[in-house]
C-alpha cells in the first residue's frame, strides 16, 4: 500500500491514511412530507377559487336578508283591497328537438343492366332500401345505434355523391362509373358525439 504523497498531483489520500476526508453524505429527499405540502397547497388553492366563483353560504342569507323588506310591527296595516305583487309567469318547458340524421344521395346515375342506382341507408341494427337520385330522407336518432350509414351502387354509369349527417357532423364520398359504391358512415364516439 502507497503512502499519501500530498506532493504528487492527482494522489488521494485512502482510508485509514492521514488526510482522508469521508465523501459527503446524500441529504434526505422528504418525499412524503413534500407530497404532503403540495396537496396542502392544492386544497387551499381549491377552497380559494370555490369561494371566490360561488360565495359562501353566509353571502347568500345576507343577500337574501337584504332583498326582502323587514316588517315592522309600528306600520299600519296594509288595505284589504290592495292587490298582491304579480307572480312572474313561468316559461313553457321548450320541447327539446329530437335529433335526426340525414341521409342524401345526388348526382347523376342512369340505369344500367341491372336496374337503377341501388341505395340502402340505416343503422347498424336497421337497413332501409332507398330510391332515386336525387334523394334527401331522415331518421330519428336511436341511443342505441353505434353507427348510421348510406350507400348507393351505380349500376354501369354515373357520377354520384352521398352523405350522412348527425348533430352539426357530415361524412360524404363519391364514386363515378361502372359498378362503384358511394359510401359514408358517422360513428357514435366513446364519448358521445359522432365522428
Amino acid at each position: 500500500m502507497s503512502q499519501f504523497d500530498p506532493q504528487r498531483p492527482g494522489h488521494q489520500p485512502q482510508w485509514g491514511q492521514p488526510g482522508y476526508q469521508a465523501p459527503p453524505q446524500p441529504q434526505k429527499k422528504h418525499t412524503a412530507r413534500n407530497v404532503f405540502i403540495g396537496l396542502g397547497g392544492l386544497l387551499v388553492a381549491l377552497i380559494v377559487v370555490g369561494a371566490a366563483l360561488g360565495g359562501s353560504d353566509g353571502d347568500k342569507k345576507s343577500d337574501t336578508a337584504k332583498d326582502t323588506p323587514a316588517v315592522s310591527a309600528s306600520k299600519p296595516a296594509e288595505k284589504a283591497d290592495a292587490k298582491p305583487a304579480a307572480k312572474p309567469k313561468a316559461k313553457p318547458a321548450e320541447k327539446k328537438k329530437a335529433e335526426v340524421v340525414t341521409f342524401k344521395v345526388w348526382g347523376t346515375a342512369p340505369a344500367g343492366a341491372l336496374g337503377p342506382i341501388d341505395i340502402t341507408y340505416g343503422s347498424d341494427s336497421d337497413n332501409i332500401k332507398g330510391s332515386g337520385v336525387p334523394m334527401t330522407t331522415t331518421l330519428k336518432v336511436s341511443k342505441d345505434a353505434m353507427y348510421y350509414n348510406v350507400t348507393a351502387q351505380l349500376q354501369g354509369k354515373g357520377d354520384i355523391h352521398c352523405s350522412v349527417s348527425v348533430g352539426g357532423k357530415t361524412k360524404t364520398a363519391h364514386a363515378q362509373g361502372g359498378y362503384n359504391i358511394c359510401s359514408a358512415q358517422l360513428s357514435g364516439g366513446f364519448l358521445g358525439g359522432w365522428e
